[in-house]
């Protein structure tokens, strides 16, 4: 199965240059902690105490971490300058985001970064044309391509070996064996 870095890894991109590592979710009591929806496989990094981490939308930081702790597999963070529940709540659903150039290049030749697929042309087996990678989505059962089609609908692929056995990053390409009725379904 190919993989991305993680389940959510390092990978969803919202610039070019920035990987999402995690997004903001409910405040956690009244000192101003928020959980944290993991998308790293290297949380204890990204959310390290002194990390700063930019945001999606950019006006609500960049934010601090200013402590981190687990809390029942839930991870559980405070912000410098983030005091209270009400300003914890400001910040729901914000993407926190590292630079792609701090983030080091996996060694297994089977793991993408979503910025690695994103864009690039995506052939069935017999070197027809499917369409473009546009997005990879990260969903519980696994990783999913979008590939916006030419023609008709865009198609989901499921990013595994047995679908998409040829990834070529440095050719700008990637093979679809698509099981049969993949590119019938709306």
């Amino acid at each position: 199965m190919w993989s991305t870095p993680t389940r959510f890894a390092d990978p969803v991109v919202t610039e070019p240059d920035r990987l999402t590592v995690g997004r903001i979710g409910k405040p956690q009591g009244i000192r101003g902690e928020v959980t944290v929806e993991v998308r790293t496989d290297v949380p204890d990094v990204r959310f390290a105490v002194g990390a700063v981490l930019m945001t999606d939308p950019p006006e609500r930081g960049p934010l601090t971490v200013e402590a981190a702790r687990d809390q029942n597999g839930r991870l559980v963070v405070a912000f410098a300058g983030v005091p209270d529940r009400n300003a914890a709540e400001q910040l729901r659903n914000t993407m926190l985001l590292v630079d792609a150039a701090d983030v080091p290049p996996s060694d297994d030749p089977d793991e993408f970064h979503d910025t690695q697929l994103v864009g690039l042309r995506a052939d069935l087996v017999d070197g027809t044309m499917l369409g473009e990678v546009t997005d990879v989505l990260h969903l519980p059962h696994g990783d999913v391509l979008v590939v916006r089609r030419e023609e008709g609908p865009e198609v989901l692929v499921p990013f595994v070996k047995a679908i998409v056995p040829d990834v070529d990053i440095a050719g700008g390409r990637l093979v679809v064996d698509p099981p049969e009725g993949l590119l019938d379904l709306p």
